[in-house]
Order: C-alpha cells, then structure tokens, then sequence
C-alpha cells in the first residue's frame, strides 16, 4: 500500500514537472563538463537560476546562462486550431494501433509538435495520465478543444478496451468535418468577398475620381444631369462623411457578432434567415444534415446509446434550427419512437435521408446508413461550392462593371450633352 501510494505521489510530482517545464522560457548556456571539455546547448526553466542548478546535477560547470531571444515569438505562438485536434486524433490513432503504449505516443506528438501551444496542451494530457488520470478524464479538463462528444467517444473505447478503434474513427470524424467546415467557408466567402470589392470600389471613385469630373463641370455653366448631380452629391457625402460610414460599418458588423455570440434567440433567428436564402441556404442545409448524419453514425458505432448521441449531435449540427430539431428528436426517442419517425415530423430531412435511416433501423445497420448520407451530402455540398465559384466569378465583373460603368456614364453625360447642343 505504502509502494503504491509512493508511486501516486512519484507520478504527480513529474506531471507537475512536466506543466512546469511546458511553460518554462528558453535558456542558452555554455559550460565545461566533466573532462573540462567546453560544451553548450539549451534547456528550459523558470529562471537562470534553475537552469544552472539542472546543469550542476548533470555535471556541467556553467560559464554563461542567458535567455533566449525569441524575436516575433507573438506571430509564432500560434492558437489551435480544429485542424491540429483532428491531426492529434489521427497521430494517436495511428500510434496506438502500432502497439506504442499512449504515454509514449503522447511524448512523442508533444515533442516533435511545431506549434507551441499546441505542445503545452498534449504535454499537459500526457502529465494527467501519468498522474494516474483516464484520458478521458484528462481530456475533459480541455473543453476548449476537446467537446463532450469527444470525450464521450474516447470515454466509450476506453470501457470498451478499444481505444485505437475509437481514436480512429474519431479521427475520421474530424477529419470529414474540417473538410465539410472548409467548403462552408469557401462557400460564404465568395458572396462576401464581391461584396466587399464592389463596395470598395464605389467608394474609391466617389471620393478619388468623381471629384475630378466635379470640378471640371463647373466650368460648363449648363445645368447638369440628374443621374450626374445624384453621383457628386453622393461624393460630396462620402468625402464629408466617410468616418461616419466607416464607423457605423464597423459598429454594425462588431454588434451583429456579439449578438450572435451572445443571444441565443438572435442566433436562432439568424440560423433560420440563412437557411432560406438562395443559393447558400441549400449548401448550409446539406451542411447541417452531412453533420447530423456523420457525427450520429461515429456516436451509434461506438457504443453510446442513441438517446445520449443525439444529445451530443445536436450541438454538432452547426445550425440552430437543425439543433432544436434534433433535441426534439431526442424527446421523442426517449419516448420510445423509431428515429425515422421523429427525423419525419420535424420537416427538416429529405425524404430519402429518413427513408435511408428507417431501413438502417430494420436491417440493424444504422450507423453505415448515416455513414452513407453524410458521404454523400457531403459530395453535394462539394459540388454545389465549385458550381457557386464558377457562378460568382462572372458575377463579380458583372457587378463591377454596372458600378464602374454606372458611373462613369454620369460623369461623361455632361460631355455629351454639351456635344449634342453644338
């Protein structure tokens, strides 16, 4: 008992190490060893006085130690991001299966990692399990970057005794939804983007280009166009006023994002607006349903009942409405209804989607059918972002052209008025 207590305290003691050494600054030294050879290198500590007392234990005499500059050590001290969890994932996947014992696997991901952060967080699970922590347990204390669906699925292999299992196909997972949330992205900016430009564009001519023309005219002495008196009254506002339009810009935009990260009825409503718009409210659909069918088929192959995965899946649907819906879901499974029936009354799936899931449910294989409607409404959501792309490129000169040549036909109807009077 006594051993034992021993080694809790031992493994405790260098998980407090290990923390302290993830978050420990850079020291260069120079020295001799032993055989007075001169010798130097670099290794962390809390202070200069740390790092020589470590040298003295390995039997170097230091001669000089002195804190590593690092220069732009902000820009590289990058966050992490859901690629490098999904990356995680896959690297412990693969290790577990080649029979690396998981304290090992974490050492080696740790060490070798070139984002500091994301070195500090796997070297911090790696010390929790060595104190005598589950990984899911260690991994819970990470919500930031590990959600419940995670830990639940990592919790499910472990009870299992098929954690390399697990860890594969959570990698898959994430590798498939930071690939689907990549498309999204792509799919949004196009539409963002030809608005920023033409907006951009406008103001760069009406405040740099229409008051040259302006002062040109009032030589004429003719009353001009109204298409033309409408365009310099415009950049008679824009040269006065352009901090207000500027500001106000910028106020909307950071109060439509606090809203949105704030209030939950906002987003709700905002989730259901986007839904219906054309052309990307179709993608976000088969987004949210690619996400509900992967994410429940990942939970359903592991083990975890279906009630409790559908309480992790709604949160992984990326779309509030879909998350209600799918809440309800929950209830009325709880109830004892077939899923396909509670997928059918919310009116949010296609009829093929619920018919693919009834038959997953009498033929015992719900998790490959979900498996199947997320490959492929992934695939839609694929092709329906490359045809947007190729859609928007004409698009964007179509709406340049119409601003640039917009106005510069009102700048030029004076000139061709005054042609048509001679």
């Amino acid at each position: 008992m006594a051993t034992r207590a021993a080694n809790v305290r031992a493994r405790t003691k260098k998980a407090r190490k290990d923390r302290e050494q993830t978050r420990a600054a850079l020291f260069l030294w120079e020295g001799t060893d032993r055989k007075g050879n001169r010798v130097k290198g670099e290794s962390r500590g809390a202070n200069e006085a740390q790092v020589r007392a470590e040298l003295r234990r390995q039997g170097i005499v230091p001669t000089r130690v002195r804190k590593k500059m690092e220069l732009f050590a902000g820009l590289r001290r990058q966050r992490i991001r859901p690629a490098d969890i999904a990356v995680l994932s896959r690297q412990l996947a693969t290790m577990l299966e080649s029979g690396v014992p998981l304290v090992q696997a974490f050492e080696i991901i740790g060490q070798g990692h070139e984002n500091p952060k994301m070195q500090e967080l796997v070297l911090a699970i790696k010390a929790d399990v060595e104190a005598g922590s589950s990984l899911a347990e260690a991994l819970a204390r990470h919500p930031l970057h590990f959600d419940d669906l995670f830990v639940n699925l990592v919790r499910a292999g472990e009870h299992a005794g098929v954690l390399d299992t697990l860890l594969d196909k959570i990698a898959t997972y994430k590798e498939k939804t930071e690939s689907l949330k990549g498309k999204i992205k792509k799919a949004l900016f196009y539409p963002t983007a030809v608005l920023v430009v033409a907006v951009l564009v406008t103001i760069l001519l009406l405040v740099f280009v229409v008051p040259q023309f302006e002062s040109m005219f009032k030589d004429f002495g003719a009353d001009l166009p109204a298409f033309t008196r409408l365009v310099i009254d415009m950049s008679r506002f824009m040269q006065e006023w352009w901090w207000a339009v500027l500001g106000g810009a910028i106020a909307v935009v950071v109060a439509l994002a606090q809203l949105h990260k704030r209030s939950p009825r906002f987003r709700r409503g905002m989730d259901r607006v986007v839904l219906r718009l054309p052309i990307v409210g179709p993608i976000l659909r088969k987004a949210a349903i690619a996400r509900y069918a992967r994410t429940l088929s990942t939970m359903f192959a592991a083990g975890v009942p279906l009630v409790e995965a559908l309480q992790s899946v709604a949160g992984a649907t990326g779309n509030a409405e879909y998350a209600d819906a799918v809440l309800q879901m929950r209830e009325a499974v709880a109830t004892g209804q077939q899923l396909q029936l509670a997928m059918r009354q919310t009116g949010l799936f296609p009829h093929m989607v619920v018919q693919m899931v009834a038959i997953g449910e009498e033929s015992g294989a719900l998790d490959d059918m979900l498996s199947k409607v997320a490959d492929f409404y992934e695939e839609q959501v694929d092709n329906a972002v490359d045809a947007l792309s190729s859609l928007l490129e004409p698009l964007i000169m179509i709406i340049l052209g119409v601003l640039v040549g917009g106005l510069v036909v009102a700048m030029y109807l004076p000139v061709f008025k005054m042609a048509s009077t001679i």
